[in-house]
C-alpha cells in the first residue's frame, strides 16, 4: 500500500518538477506557482505537530528512506490521501530534520 502511495506522490511531483511557474490547469484563471526554493528533484514537506508547523524542502531520493516512508504512513493515517499543496507529515520539526540529516545520497 505504501509503494502505491509513494508512486502516486512521485507521479504527482513530476508535474511540479518538470514544469516551472506558472502551472496552468483546465481553468486558465487559476494558476499555481512552484516556489523558487523547490528545485527540480525536490518537494515541500510540512512537519506539523500541534500548532507548530515548519516547512522543509526534501529531495525525491528520500522517498526510499525507511524512516521517511514511516512518516508517510503516519501522514496517511492522520490526514488521508486527499491533500493539496505541500505534503504534511505529523511530527515535530526536529524529528524530520533528524531523518533528513541521517539520510545521505
Amino acid at each position: 500500500m505504501i509503494r502505491s502511495f509513494v508512486g502516486k506522490i512521485q507521479k504527482g511531483l513530476s508535474v511540479f518538477v518538470h514544469r516551472r511557474p506558472p502551472l496552468r490547469y483546465l481553468n486558465e484563471a487559476t494558476t499555481s506557482v512552484v516556489p523558487d526554493d523547490v528545485r527540480e528533484g525536490y518537494f515541500a514537506v510540512l512537519a506539523i505537530n500541534g500548532g507548530e508547523t515548519k516547512r522543509f524542502i526534501v529531495g525525491l531520493h528520500c522517498l526510499t528512506d525507511p524512516a521517511f516512508l514511516g512518516l508517510l504512513d503516519q501522514a496517511q493515517e492522520e490526514f488521508g490521501f486527499r491533500h493539496q499543496g505541500a505534503l504534511a507529515v505529523p511530527c515535530q520539526a526536529h524529528e524530520l530534520q533528524n531523518i533528513l540529516d541521517g539520510y545521505r545520497v
